[in-house]
């Protein structure tokens, strides 16, 4: 049933008393060929079972209801609340107290798992704001502090600045502009991802495109790597979320930059891949496949299985960075239903490949503008 259904306590009510009263009725029908203390064994299980779902109130109106149905109806003389047998008065003390028992244990089972999700969703949350407040701290910080101290000193009267380098000061506040900007950026993306507030946009995209405008953000970040593009002419276009791609492929390349040496190669390859049936010359699974590769130092093999999980950094990592980065790109994939996988080339360096089955529209078959 519905969870919100079991929130009134005027519908737990209701379930409690429905479910006795069904099963005696159920067991009043076959009342002459089953023994009594079978009936006791089934009204106790309907406890057990209302003990898991309902509060401490409504289980225990169904451990007294159960208590008085199993004696009004099944045990002789019938219909009345009276017992002959010393033996069955035990049976429905015993039968009593253990409903009672069972009713209260659940319960303050349910109450131990409530509080430890309680506490353990208190720590997550510290432990994010920790983190959240180091990032701004050591990352936030080394940008905030270029901006400013550039400005303040184009902003000296005293002193005679050569045109070179006033300009120099000014790539140095548009680096730390930028810089700044992908740090906010990935701390809003993962809170977007949290809350699970990311609905993908899905329309027609030209991913080769995005690589490219990408490569143009980065090119200052990227100017001592070599970066090599190979992608087909006649790409088709794919429906996918044109902000999240860019962030995706924006996220990997300047994780490739970041963690590579000066010199090192990075490539993008975008493929469009079709899963057919030659046989019925149908195509069944249209992909977009993704490869963006270096040849670095790769992920330490120990390590590699924790790429994406939020937060975390790599031992050999130089300072600073959030482990952001990767757990948004896997973030992203998923939402549009897409896969990601990391692994290490033989000859060193690391390779992530994402695959997207998707729509796809030949270019040829849109009209010339």
């Amino acid at each position: 049933m519905d969870k919100l259904f079991f929130k009134s306590a005027k519908n737990q009510y209701a379930v409690s008393f429905s479910s006795v009263a069904l099963v005696t009725i159920l067991c009043l029908l076959v009342r002459d060929i089953i023994d009594y203390r079978i009936v006791g064994y089934l009204l106790l299980v309907v406890v057990s079972l209302l003990a898991i779902f309902l509060e401490i109130k409504p289980v225990l109106l169904g451990a007294v209801l159960s208590a008085l149905a199993l004696n009004f109806v099944f045990i002789k003389p019938y219909f009345t609340l009276h017992i002959d047998k010393p033996e069955d008065i035990l049976l429905l003390f015993m039968y009593f107290i253990i409903a009672l028992i069972n009713a209260v244990l659940t319960n303050n089972f349910k109450r131990m798992q409530r509080a430890i999700h309680i506490k353990e969703t208190r720590a997550s949350t510290l432990k994010l704001y920790n983190t959240l407040l180091d990032s701004l701290s050591h990352e936030l910080r080394t940008p905030i502090a270029a901006i400013v101290g550039s400005i303040d000193t184009l902003q000296q009267k005293n002193v005679n600045l050569t045109q070179e380098t006033q300009q120099k000061l000014h790539s140095e506040i548009e680096k730390a502009s930028m810089k700044l900007n992908y740090q906010v950026e990935n701390l809003l993306n993962m809170s977007r991802l949290e809350s699970g507030y990311i609905q993908p946009k899905l329309d027609w995209c030209d991913v080769k495109e995005i690589v490219y405008n990408v490569c143009n953000r980065l090119s200052e970040e990227t100017k001592n790597h070599k970066i090599v593009i190979n992608i087909d002419e006649n790409l088709p276009l794919f429906k996918l979320d044109y902000g999240l791609m860019e962030q995706i492929i924006y996220n990997l390349v300047y994780n490739s930059s970041q963690h590579t040496p000066k010199g090192a190669t990075v490539s993008i390859q975008v493929k469009y891949e079709v899963d057919a049936d030659y046989d019925l010359h149908i195509d069944l699974i249209k992909k977009c496949v993704i490869t963006i590769s270096d040849d670095g130092y790769g992920f330490p093999p120990e390590e590699i299985d924790k790429a994406f999980d939020k937060f975390y950094r790599f031992k050999t990592s130089k300072t600073g960075g959030t482990g952001l980065g990767l757990s948004i790109v896997k973030g992203f994939t998923e939402a549009q239903n897409g896969t990601i996988t990391l692994q290490n080339a033989e000859d060193g360096g690391a390779i992530f490949e994402l695959t997207f089955v998707v729509d796809c529209l030949p270019v040829n078959s849109l009209p010339n503008e």
